[in-house]
């Protein structure tokens, strides 16, 4: 396989450090929401919000899901 498909460049800035080797640390939507904040605006020219907003998706998901949680230990 090609490097754009396995160590793709924009997971692949921080020298010594891929995005991957992070974010499987973490649940899906916070390892998601790092993701998208590492990658902001290098996968595409100017798509630094688009990433930004993603990134601020997943959090709020994680938000919800965990009030949801201490709601249902009450």
């Amino acid at each position: 396989m090609t490097e754009t498909i396995n160590h793709p460049d924009h997971y692949n800035w921080v020298p010594g450090v891929e995005c991957i080797d992070v974010v499987e640390h973490f649940n899906f939507n916070l390892g998601n929401a790092i993701k998208y904040i590492w990658r902001a605006g290098r996968k595409r020219e100017r798509s630094w919000r688009e990433d930004l907003e993603k990134a601020a998706w997943y959090i709020q998901r994680e938000i919800e899901l965990r009030e949801r949680e201490e709601k249902d230990e009450v």
